[in-house]
Formats: C-alpha cells, structure tokens, sequence
C-alpha cells in the first residue's frame, strides 16, 4: 500500500463510492489505476474492497478524508473511497449497437436530461431491464461523470451512452431498423399498459418541466403516457424511465 495518492492525469478521471468502485473493479480490473480510502474505514466494506483490489493487483492507498474531499470535492458522498481509472469505452456508434443486438432492441432516448442523478438512475434501470443502449443529445444534456457513475451503481460500465449530434435524425434511422420509437408523456392517448412493446422499441423521454421537445416528438411514432393519480403532475424522469422498461420486459416475458 501506497502512503500518498498521485493526483490524476490526462486521460484518467476519478470515480467514487463503493458500488461504483466495487463494479469498475469486477467488470474492469485493468481499468483500476489506484484506489484511495479513507484510513479510518475498518468495516465489512471496507475490507472486502482491500481485498478486491489485492486479488485484482490494484494498488490501494490509505489516506485521510480531507485527502479525499480535496480529490473529489467536499459535496460529493464519496463514502470514504475514491479510484483513479481510465476512462471506459463501450462503444463508438449506434451501428454497432444495433449489429450486436440479439433479439428485439430495447432502447432509451433521453431529451433535454442534465440531471447526473437522473442520468445515473436510468443507467441503473437500463442495465437492470437489459436495455441495449441510452442515447442522448450532445447538446443539452449530461456526461457521464462521477456522480452520474456513483449513482449507476457500476450500470455506466455495462450500458452504452451514445450522445448524437441530431436527435430526430437518430429517431429516423432508429425507424429504418424496424424500432418502434414511442415518447412517454403525459399528454399520450394511449396508456403504457396499451403498447406493443414485444418489437423492438425505443423510448423517448424529457425532463421535468420541459418535458419532450416538439419536433423531437414529432419524429416519434407515438405517444404514450403512464396513468397516476394523486396531487402530483408528473414523474421524475428516471422513475418513468423504469416504469416504460418494466412494462418492456413484463410484456415480453422476461
């Protein structure tokens, strides 16, 4: 063990948490420069991921918290760990996305997300649900950084996040692959439970208050919306996001 971390370099980002160290450390031990924890961490946690990373041949340095804050800021919850990693790759393009699907295509298109929360949380649903891609504007809308992969629980080494330049574009060749492309809002005339999700499908999502933007929806096949009740207007994206991707695998039987 190390007394001292290094700091980070150009092409290397750090990520925090246990889950999300846990999980780069199972799906990608080669990707694990360094981790860092907190000296005062002796728990079950805390010594399974010692001895993931001695396994693995992963150096491990303990250090004290202000050492960690000073690393990933003060505000983030970093539980006491924090990991030095090179970037993952899942993949380049949508094409090859869809080569390598087996089966129907289950897809999520986000409008307009900038929330990390938000975005982590649908990774985690996307990975949960066996979706086969997220898909995202470039302009618009959030990265893939340490919050969204804290929250992902280990999902933002496992789901492709594909960011387009034109996101009706991308819709139109989506179509010419046979994917259904359905928006979930709450102005939709037929309810969740009343789509055909056996195809293949791609849902189409926006964020709260600005929702799914015009021509965006436009471009969709249809609309649906998910029937609530209660005084609240609407979900939380990444609430709806699992409800459409549940709804998904319950109708083909998975």
């Amino acid at each position: 063990m190390s007394e001292k971390p290094a700091e980070k370099h150009a092409g290397e980002k750090l990520i925090y948490g246990f889950h999300a160290v846990l999980a780069r450390l199972r799906h990608d031990p080669s990707g694990v420069l360094e981790i860092y924890l907190d000296l005062t961490r002796r728990d079950a946690r805390a010594r399974d991921l010692v001895h993931q990373a001695k396994d693995n041949g992963v150096n491990l340095a303990q250090v004290e918290a202000d050492r960690l804050n000073r690393l990933v800021g003060k505000m983030a919850n970093h539980q006491g760990v924090v990991a030095r990693v090179k970037p993952v790759a899942l993949t380049h393009s949508l094409d090859e996305v869809l080569e390598n699907i087996k089966g129907p295509p289950l897809l999520v298109i986000l409008d307009g997300v900038t929330d990390p929360h938000n975005l982590g949380a649908i990774l985690r649903s996307a990975d949960a649900f066996g979706a086969h891609a997220v898909i995202a504007p470039k302009d618009n809308a959030v990265g893939v950084n340490a919050t969204v992969e804290k929250v992902a629980s280990g999902a933002a080494e496992t789901v492709p996040y594909l960011m387009v330049t034109n996101l009706a574009r991308t819709i139109d060749d989506l179509k010419e692959h046979n994917i259904w492309v359905i928006a979930a809002d709450m102005d939709g005339d037929q309810p969740l439970s009343r789509i055909d999700a056996k195809t293949g499908i791609a849902w189409v999502l926006g964020a709260e208050g600005a929702g799914i933007r015009r021509l965006v929806k436009q471009s969709c096949d249809q609309v649906a919306r998910i029937p609530i009740g209660g005084s609240v207007e609407s979900l939380n994206v990444s609430v709806s996001a699992a409800l459409c991707l549940y709804e998904t695998v319950r109708q083909r039987g998975a």
